[in-house]
């Protein structure tokens, strides 16, 4: 690394976690990559609607890292003791205030503007980390296990 690339964003993961996917990604490896997260996700414990939902809010943060984040990004997918992690990160130049702060959906004949909408709707929850260094999103999925037991998400 030199001086002029901006530093990798760092994420502290639980140490009980289970690491399934750690890879850099640009345009090209969109698709491998949504079906290796579609493949580790349902052997983790999502199925139906939810993991067509958490594949569906992975793809879009892999697609505006393409689209606005530089051309390329991070994604690193892991299991926790009762969910689904996956956190996108990027180069790009950051994500505003006034977008973060707009957590209304887009307006129907909207071309863009979909992709953070859609993650944060299709996951349990999600955090963002952004700066003009770089933006990392990361969202969970409620597993299987915990569903089961009560937990608040449902199909």
């Amino acid at each position: 690394m030199t001086n002029a690339e901006p530093p990798t964003p760092r994420t502290v993961v639980p140490i009980e976690s289970s690491l399934l996917i750690a890879e850099a990604f640009d345009h090209a490896q969109v698709t491998e990559l949504r079906h290796s997260v579609a493949s580790c996700a349902h052997a983790a414990g999502l199925d139906g609607q939810r993991l067509e939902d958490f594949v569906l809010a992975v793809n879009e943060l892999i697609t505006n890292a393409v689209r606005h984040g530089g051309g390329q990004g991070w994604l690193r997918l892991w299991r926790g003791a009762d969910e689904l992690v996956c956190e996108v990160s990027d180069h790009g130049r950051g994500i505003s205030v006034q977008r973060l702060g707009n957590q209304r959906r887009p307006a129907p004949d909207t071309a863009g503007g979909w992709g953070l909408w859609l993650a944060r709707e299709l996951s349990d929850a999600m955090e963002v980390e952004t700066s003009p260094a770089g933006t990392t999103v990361r969202i969970s999925a409620l597993t299987r296990a915990l569903r089961r037991a009560g937990g608040p998400a449902v199909d």
